[in-house]
Formats: C-alpha cells, structure tokens, sequence
C-alpha cells in the first residue's frame, strides 16, 4: 500500500462480540483505505442496543481487535446509543468512515457530512470459500421470525378500531440479521416466543399458538395490551391481512403464501437503520383519534392490499406512504425531526415509506422500484424454507 495511503485514518464501529471471519473480512477490507481505528461499544452501551450484554467484556473485545494486524488502535465509546462512538470520532479525526449495509444510518452519514469525513458503505460479503458468519448465528440459531406491519398499525388497538373498522397488513421476517431492541419488528413479542419455544415455531394450527403467545405477552392484571398484531406476524409466514372491529383478536385473518408475490415485496422494500427508540419516548402524547383519521389509515391499508395482490407498483408506493401519513395524523409524535431528515434524504428514490413501529427510532422502510445503495433487504418467511 502506498505511504500516503497509510497517512490516513479510517474509522469502524460496532460490537465485535465473538469475532469471526466476518468480522474479520470486514475489517480487512476497511483497513485497505488507511490505518484502521476501531470503536466498540461498551458493554453497556451493547445492553441498551441489543437488549443482552455481550459475551465477551469491553477489554476483551479491545484486546482480540488490536491483536489484528489490519487494525491499528481500539477505542471503546464513550457515549451512549448509536452515536457511542462521537467523542472517540472527533479525537481520532479520520478521513473516512467505514460501515457495512446494517451498520448504515442517514444519522452517521448526516454527521460525516458535517465533519467532511468520506462516508463508505460496504456490502456485507463473506471472504472467499468461506461461509457468511453473524454473532447471531455463532450464539445459536434461532428461527424465530420478526414482524413488520406494512399497513394500517394502530388498527389492533381497541382505542383506535372501536372508531372504525380495518386492517392490519403484516410480513414475518426470517431472522437474517439481529434486528435492533425497540424498533418497531416486535422484539418483544419474539422474545417471549423465544421463551416459550427457544428456537423454532412448532407445527400445529398458528391461529391457537399466536393466541398463545399473545396471552403469554399479556398475562391477567395487564392494563396496557400489546398488540395481537404481533404475535400474529410472528406466527403466521407471509403476507397478512388482520381485519380488526373494536376487539384486542381480528374477526378474520387472510394469508398469502404466493412465491410471486413474497419475492415482489422482498425486491422493492429496504431497511434504513434509524436506532432504537428511546425508552422514554411516548408516542401516544397529544393523539388525534378521530373517526376521520382512523378511516383515512384503514382505507390506505386497504389500498396496500389490493396492491400488493396486484403487484402494483405505483399504486402500492402511494398507498404505503398514505398509510404511514395517516398514522401520523392520530399519532403526530410519530415523526421526529430525525425522521423528517432522513425521509428527505431518501424521498426522491422511493415510491413510499413509514417506519417499522410507532416512531422514535427503528427503521425506516422504503418501497422503490430501484436499488437504495447502502440499505438492508430482508427475506419474508413463507410456507416453504
């Protein structure tokens, strides 16, 4: 490498727990832009992110990272959150600042752009003959899918449906990748399907084990339900439309398990890493339930459907975003300046967009007819594995 390559500082971040080749590939391939600084999270910064401490401690991890001949100095971040590492950025100084698809954020872009450090994302491949590796994986793997709702969130709340009926379009999520804690993919609800099942969903009729779950995330004496969307996005593979009526359970629940259609909506949605929501965020402050607004997003929802059925790209896009705006409407504190920053910045390459949960943090998920560099993409779970 040239001398005045080596001049150069790059940065990484992240956990590096139980380093593998991975890891390994990744850092390698960062190092070949300049002298490598990496900053891990400290343990209790990885607690807040991914709801578990690592298994290796901080100094350990510090001490395995500068064992490796492409990095030239650890650091463990001084902050908190997914921007840890600030304090540990400003000292090191680097000229560049490298992340992979699932460590991409419009909010480490936005604060590189300020600090004029070249921002680069790399795309998660493994080295030559070798597998893909994740911590996630090398712990031991879990089957258990996530859930996102694509439409009409909010509609599985009794306070929100008793004002007019609609439905709740969900997708379950094969766990390609560790999703962060309190972004909206129902983290919660896997956990307790984690507890009752470790590592896989048992065979049976998935109507009686959502119900299950659901009853297992809401024992008696709950006063505030989470909601049965979960369980139910989690259980049930696919495409899912919930139609709910004022009632905790939806009167109907209508699968599809098209290979067409699952491959369609895996094609045009993205991931775009926004970080956890805040433990003291409360979307619910200043609501405007009204009829007319819960109308607005079951008619939008509705519309998502239809779409989707019909592989309808513009029409789904719009629907999409339509649903996401009218959730806005009866809960406003859903979209922070955070997020109105980074739907600006990608508003002119997708077609639609909302975010994976109730606001505060999570993902921003994109619907576009063409390629988001930089985001994730994920696999639905269908009938078939």
């Amino acid at each position: 490498m040239p001398n005045r390559m080596r001049l150069l500082k790059v940065f990484v971040t992240g956990c590096f727990d139980m380093l593998h080749s991975g890891h390994v590939c990744f850092l390698k391939t960062a190092a070949n832009h300049g002298d490598l600084h990496v900053c891990i999270g400290a343990d209790q910064t990885v607690k807040d992110l991914k709801g578990r401490f690592p298994v290796n401690t901080q100094h350990e991890r510090k001490y395995m990272l500068e064992a490796l001949k492409c990095v030239k100095a650890c650091h463990i971040g001084s902050g908190s959150g997914h921007l840890d590492f600030l304090a540990e950025l400003k000292r090191v100084s680097p000229a560049i600042f490298v992340v992979n698809e699932d460590g991409n954020s419009p909010a480490k872009a936005k604060l590189c752009r300020e600090l004029g450090i070249k921002y680069i994302v790399l795309k998660r491949i493994p080295h030559a003959n070798l597998p893909a590796r994740s911590t996630t994986s090398l712990r031991k793997e879990c089957l258990i899918p996530y859930r996102l709702d694509l439409a009409g969130g909010w509609l599985d709340q009794p306070s929100v449906s008793k004002f007019g009926a609609g439905p709740v379009l969900t997708i379950s999520l094969e766990p390609t990748m560790e999703f962060n804690e309190r972004s909206g993919l129902a983290t919660s609800s896997r956990k307790r399907a984690i507890d009752l099942w470790q590592t896989d969903l048992p065979g049976g009729d998935r109507e009686k084990l959502a119900k299950l779950l659901f009853s297992y995330e809401n024992p008696p004496g709950t006063t505030e339900f989470s909601g049965s969307q979960d369980p139910i996005g989690i259980v049930f593979p696919g495409l899912n439309r919930l139609d709910y009526r004022g009632g905790f359970w939806p009167e109907k629940i209508t699968t599809v398990n098209d290979p067409e259609i699952l491959r369609w909506l895996e094609k045009h949605l993205y991931f775009v890493t926004l970080g956890p929501r805040h433990s003291s965020f409360r979307v619910r402050t200043g609501a405007r339930v009204t009829p007319a607004n819960v109308r607005g997003l079951a008619l939008a929802a509705d519309r998502c459907w239809q779409a989707a059925l019909k592989m309808d790209l513009k029409e789904f896009g719009g629907q999409f975003r339509n649903s996401f705006e009218a959730q806005v409407r009866l809960f406003p504190r859903m979209m922070t300046p955070d997020v109105r920053v980074a739907i600006k910045q990608y508003a002119g390459q997708a077609l639609g967009w909302k975010l994976s949960g109730a606001g505060g943090g999570g993902y921003l998920v994109l619907f576009s007819e063409q390629v988001i560099p930089g985001a994730i993409q994920i696999k639905i779970r269908s009938l078939v594995r």
